[in-house]
């Protein structure tokens, strides 16, 4: 089996149909004379749930430089492909907040400049639109600070994520043990600013859909979900090239760790999930509870919310928790594309009331835009693994990744 990995004609063929799916889906929509706040909404999902995997990939990236950890490496170009996609889906957040600022669609209230003002250009007339709260965060949402701490966040990322493989990338082929020490540098620095960062970036681009509330937890909250989708699309891609022949060095000791990540951060994911809403329900403060009775109220939001919850609780807790499943290629194959459409539904749950309110559906756009973005996604992952030999050839503990042994 060669050390490398093409896409054949036939992938390509399935993943511009999926993609072509996704361009029919906006397309249906308006022609169906679906609501453009709810397409809009729609978009935003799928960028921001498929933007968080490639941070979530890169973040596992740095961390494993950062613990010297071992037992990744036969596996390592996967994530790394997956950290590729970060760039792209980027590009399309900023795209999307570019769209908000010049108001072609109207997901953000605090992006009406309208909002801010008390008194119309006479100064006698009062605004109707105007809005105290939001008024109060003007500081903070001034679009200099705005886009200068986006692009910034952005460029960090980036410039974290195109070292990383850069680096690798010349390692495999001059064996400089210094490379990697570089990189171990690179991921210090890039872990304290992604931890400061990122809450800040779910803030501004998630949270300010509800521009009214917020939560201390809603960062840490959002962030166990995408490093949970994380693990589980690292798993996905790993068992698809495995089950191609790819991978050899893989064995069951791999994937019962990869196995043991996706039990560990849905019970963490669930963890910062009942925090939030326990606190929050119980000391039923208005201005916080509303969240919560947007998706628990007369939205008809209360089925999808509970079963998110429960199906991301309790399927790993039931199906990974003994050995044997951990290392059962096709349990981890059903648990996890599973576990992706509810971790897809929680982005949904996250996005929607605060868009849409109760025009929101599950139908030919959702599905349709969902397998659009997906099929961009795994094209730019299985591009990123083309372009580089599926195993690390240098790496300095590549023989011990080898032999691991749980």
């Amino acid at each position: 089996m060669s050390l490398t990995y093409t896409i054949s004609d036939k992938t390509k063929k399935y993943l511009f149909g999926m993609m072509g799916l996704g361009v029919l889906a906006f397309v249906y929509a308006f022609a169906m004379g679906i609501p453009g706040q709810r397409v809009w909404a729609n978009v935003l999902v799928n960028v921001f749930f498929f933007l968080s995997i490639g941070m979530g990939a890169t973040f596992y990236l740095a961390k494993k430089y950062a613990a010297e950890a071992s037992y990744a490496i036969v596996y390592k170009r996967v994530y790394e492909a997956i950290s590729g996609y970060l760039p792209y889906g980027a590009a399309l957040l900023i795209i999307f907040l570019l769209l908000g600022q010049f108001h072609i669609h109207h997901i953000y209230h605090w992006m009406d400049a309208d909002v801010y003002k008390e008194f119309l250009e006479d100064g006698v007339t009062i605004n109707p639109e105007y809005d105290k709260i939001i008024a109060n965060k003007a500081p903070y949402f001034n679009p200099i600070f705005f886009w200068g701490r986006i692009l910034l966040f952005f460029g960090l990322y980036w410039l974290a994520q195109n070292t990383f493989r850069k680096r690798s990338l010349e390692e495999d082929m001059t064996g400089d043990f210094m490379l990697y020490r570089k990189n171990i540098t690179t991921s210090a620095w890039f872990l304290v600013v992604f931890g400061f960062t990122s809450p800040v970036l779910v803030w501004d681009t998630i949270m300010s859909i509800d521009t009214h509330w917020f939560s201390t937890m809603f960062g840490w909250y959002v962030f166990a979900g995408f490093w949970c989708t994380t693990m589980i699309t690292i798993t996905l891609f790993s068992l698809h090239l495995k089950g191609k022949g790819h991978l050899q060095e893989m064995n069951d000791n791999h994937f019962h760790d990869l196995g043991k990540w996706v039990f560990a951060l849905s019970v963490l994911w669930s963890y910062t999930f009942f925090c939030q809403f326990m606190l929050i329900w119980y000391a039923n403060i208005p201005e916080e509870v509303t969240y919560f009775q947007d998706r628990l109220g007369e939205f008809g939001y209360r089925p999808l919310f509970w079963m998110m919850f429960f199906i991301n609780l309790a399927l790993p807790l039931i199906v990974l928790m003994s050995r044997d499943a951990k290392r059962n290629a096709t349990f981890l194959k059903v648990i996890g594309c599973i576990l992706l459409c509810t971790h897809w539904l929680d982005v949904f749950i996250v996005v929607m009331p605060g868009s849409v309110a109760s025009n929101w559906g599950i139908g030919p756009l959702e599905i349709g835009m969902f397998l659009g973005f997906a099929g961009l996604f795994i094209f730019v992952v299985l591009g990123q693994l083309a372009k580089a030999p599926l195993m690390v050839q240098k790496h300095p503990f590549l023989e011990e990744s080898k032999h691991h042994q749980v």
